[in-house]
C-alpha cells in the first residue's frame, strides 16, 4: 500500500479513478502543492517542526549562513548603479521558503550607499500562507515601513513590463512540478501514474507534442533504457519572468547543469529525488505529500527560453565563483579560523559540496551587458546556449578562470 497524508492519497485516487492514469507531473504537483494537503501548502503537525532549515527534511543556503544574501545585496547595487538609480529599485524574489533570505539581503542593504535602502521595494512571491507566516516572522523589521516589503500570490499578479531592478530565486525551479520520461524500444515516452492494488504504479504513453519540441529544441537524444525528467514548467516560467520585467537583470540559484550534461550518458537514470528528514530517496510513491520532491535544472533551457522572451544572457557561474567575485574572500579573513561561522560560511564555497553543486544563471533585459562582480570568474568553457557538443560548457575549470560566454559591445561598469 502506497503511504502518505491520507487526505491527499485519498484526492489523488480520486482523480486517477475518475480520469485514468495522470502524467507524473500532476501526481508531483498535488503532491507538493495541493490546495490544502500539499507538502509546501499544508502547516506542518507542531509549532516546534520545519520542513526547511537543519532540522527539517533539508536546507537551503540562507540556512547555512548570511553570506549570499549579503553577496546578493551588493550584487544589486552593483545593478542598480548600472541602471542609473532610479526611483524605485524593485527586488522580486519567488519562492523564498522561511524568508532568511530576503533578511539577510535586507539587512545588508540598511546603509547602502545612495540612498539604495529608501528606494528599494522588495516584493515575495508565495502562494502558500503557512510559508508567508514565516516569511513575516523573519522580515518583521522592515514591515512598519510603508512600501517596502509586499506579497503577492502569483507571479502573474504582476503587470508587464513593471519591474525595474532584480528578479531572483533560490531553490525554486528545482521543486517545480516535471514530466518523466523513459526510453522503451528506442523511443521515449511519457510516464503516468496508475493505480493496481491499492498502490501508485506507473504506465507508459506518447510524448505530447510540447515534450516532443523540447527534446527537438534542444537536440536532446536519449538512448534506449534513459530516464530521464523534463521540465516545462520552468520555460513557461522563465517566459513569465521576461514579461514582468522592464529593465534589469534575472538571477536563478539552483542546482543543475547544462543540457549537454544534464542529459548526459552519466545521467541514465535522471535526477529526480525526495527528501525526507535529510535522506533521499528516489521512491516518488512513499510518503506522499510527506517528502520533498526535485528534480535537477536544464539551465541551457532556461537561459533560451530567456533570449526567445527578450532576457539576454549576461553570464553563468556557479555559487563558489558567485560569493568569490563578489568578496567571500575578504568576509572571510574578518572571521576567526576555527569558528562556527567561519565554517558555516566555508559551507557554501565547499568545490566538492554546494559551491559547484549550485550555478548561478544572470540573464538581463533593456539595458547594456552589465559586467558584475558575481561573473568575474566564470567555471565553464563555451556558451550555456550551446547545444551541439561543440563546446564541453560543462567541463569546470579552476575558480580564477575568466572567459566570456556571450559578447556585447556595450558593457555597463557598476
Amino acid at each position: 500500500m502506497s503511504t502518505g497524508h491520507p487526505q491527499l492519497l485519498a484526492n489523488i485516487k480520486a482523480e486517477i479513478a475518475a480520469t485514468g492514469p495522470i502524467p507524473f507531473v500532476r501526481f508531483m504537483e498535488l503532491a507538493l502543492y495541493h490546495p490544502q494537503y500539499g507538502y509546501y501548502v499544508r502547516p506542518v503537525d507542531h509549532p516546534t517542526q520545519e520542513r526547511i532549515g537543519w532540522s527539517g527534511d533539508f536546507y537551503t543556503s540562507s540556512d547555512v549562513h548570511p553570506i549570499l544574501g549579503q553577496a546578493l545585496a551588493k550584487q544589486a547595487q552593483q545593478l542598480d548603479a548600472c541602471l542609473g538609480h532610479p526611483d524605485a529599485f524593485t527586488v522580486v524574489e519567488m519562492g523564498a521558503g522561511k524568508g532568511l533570505l530576503a533578511r539577510d539581503f535586507l539587512a545588508a542593504c540598511r546603509n547602502a550607499p545612495a540612498h539604495f535602502g529608501k528606494r528599494l521595494r522588495y516584493i515575495l512571491i508565495e502562494r502558500s500562507a503557512s510559508m508567508r507566516t514565516l516569511q513575516q516572522q523573519a522580515l518583521a523589521p522592515w514591515l512598519d515601513q510603508t512600501g517596502c516589503v509586499t506579497w503577492l500570490d502569483r507571479l502573474e499578479d504582476l503587470p508587464s513590463d513593471s519591474v525595474t531592478g532584480l528578479f531572483f530565486s533560490n531553490e525554486l525551479v528545482d521543486a517545480f512540478p516535471v514530466h518523466r520520461l523513459a526510453v522503451i524500444d528506442g523511443r521515449p515516452q511519457e510516464v503516468f501514474v496508475d493505480i493496481r492494488d491499492d498502490r501508485f504504479t506507473e504506465v507508459y504513453r506518447p510524448l505530447s507534442e510540447a515534450l516532443a519540441a523540447y527534446l527537438r529544441e534542444g537536440a536532446i537524444s536519449l538512448p534506449d533504457g534513459y530516464r530521464t525528467e523534463i521540465n516545462l514548467g520552468a520555460v513557461q516560467w522563465m517566459q513569465q519572468v521576461a514579461q514582468v520585467m522592464r529593465r534589469g537583470a534575472v538571477l536563478t540559484i539552483d542546482y543543475g547543469h547544462t543540457a549537454e550534461d544534464l542529459y548526459g550518458p552519466e545521467r541514465k537514470n535522471g535526477t529526480f529525488l525526495c527528501y525526507y528528514s535529510q535522506m533521499t530517496s528516489e521512491d516518488a510513491y512513499d510518503r506522499v505529500g510527506e517528502q520533498d520532491m526535485t528534480a535537477h535544472v536544464d539551465f541551457t533551457a532556461l537561459a533560451r527560453a530567456g533570449q526567445q522572451a527578450g532576457l539576454d544572457v549576461t553570464g553563468f557561474t556557479n555559487q563558489m565563483s558567485f560569493l568569490i567575485g563578489l568578496g567571500a574572500e575578504q568576509f572571510l579573513e574578518s572571521l576567526e579560523p576555527e569558528s562556527p561561522e567561519f565554517y558555516a560560511a566555508i559551507h557554501l564555497l565547499r568545490p566538492d559540496g554546494m559551491g559547484r553543486t549550485f550555478k548561478v544563471l544572470v540573464q538581463h533585459k533593456g539595458m547594456a551587458t552589465p559586467e558584475l562582480d558575481g561573473l568575474k570568474f566564470k567555471p565553464f568553457f563555451g556558451s550555456i546556449l550551446n547545444t551541439n557538443g561543440d563546446s564541453p560548457v560543462n567541463r569546470q575549470t579552476s575558480a580564477g578562470a575568466s572567459r566570456t560566454m556571450l559578447h556585447d559591445s556595450q558593457v555597463c561598469h557598476g
